[in-house]
């Protein structure tokens, strides 16, 4: 395949998987088998999807902010406690063995069709939930795997957020995206001065990220909760579709 063409579906791929990402997670378990199907190795494929994932949450929180959706002041301490363990595990990333990676990869995978096909308790929605605290915590744990691998943070994210804070799913998609922006900074950083990004696909994927993000965080705000499930659960089918092999 030539160059061109290959932009062109990374483009376009992009704004699918930027929209489902900001609406609901799981667009890095396309992203990453597409760009070591196009010939990069797993470091290499890791880092360049973090200039995608860099640049659509900066579209996602602008678009929130312009919707009047936000609270910066939670979100950044959040992020703070998610940092550490974001350049640990992005420089565990770079170094790991690239076979080893593509089997941590899968393993992971299987891990999140697991979690999918799980039956899910209803959250009640709390002003002052109890145990709140343990968002920070979680956050360590979270950028880690953020850092590391990416594939499947959102619902992870999502879960977190939602199970300890009881915030409906605007809110946490709202904070997810400044979370992960984040945590983004200093793990692409690895990833760039350590050589591991082709910057013509992360450019041509992050151009259809943001587009995809913005649309999203507009589409979450004015529809509201019930069509995040939809797209969450369309999401969540897609995901389970690819791990099974089904294409």
């Amino acid at each position: 395949m030539h160059e061109i063409p290959k932009i062109l579906l990374l483009y376009t791929t992009g704004v699918f998987t930027g929209f489902m990402n900001v609406m609901a997670g799981g667009g890095s378990a396309i992203i990453l088998p597409l760009l070591i199907f196009l010939g990069l190795d797993g470091a290499l494929a890791n880092g360049t999807n973090r200039v995608a994932i860099f640049i659509q949450n900066i579209s996602a929180i602008l678009s929130f902010r312009q919707e009047k959706v936000h609270s910066f002041r939670h979100s950044t301490v959040m992020s703070l406690f998610a940092l550490p363990g974001a350049i640990l595990g992005a420089f565990l990333a770079v170094h790991i063995n690239n076979a080893l990676f593509h089997k941590i990869l899968g393993i992971v995978m299987i891990g999140i069709m697991i979690t999918i096909v799980l039956p899910k308790k209803k959250i009640k929605f709390s002003e002052n939930p109890k145990n709140a605290w343990l968002i920070y915590p979680a956050m360590v744990g979270i950028g880690f795997y953020g850092g590391f691998i990416q594939v499947g943070v959102g619902f992870i994210l999502m879960a977190a957020l939602q199970n300890i804070l009881k915030i409906d799913l605007v809110k946490v998609n709202m904070h997810k995206v400044f979370v992960i922006f984040f945590y983004t900074i200093p793990a692409l950083a690895v990833f760039i001065l350590t050589g591991n990004v082709r910057w013509e696909y992360g450019l041509a994927l992050a151009a259809g990220n943001a587009t995809g993000a913005w649309f999203s965080a507009k589409v979450a705000v004015k529809k509201g909760e019930k069509v995040v499930r939809i797209v969450l659960l369309v999401a969540i089918l897609i995901m389970s579709a690819k791990l099974l092999g089904v294409f």
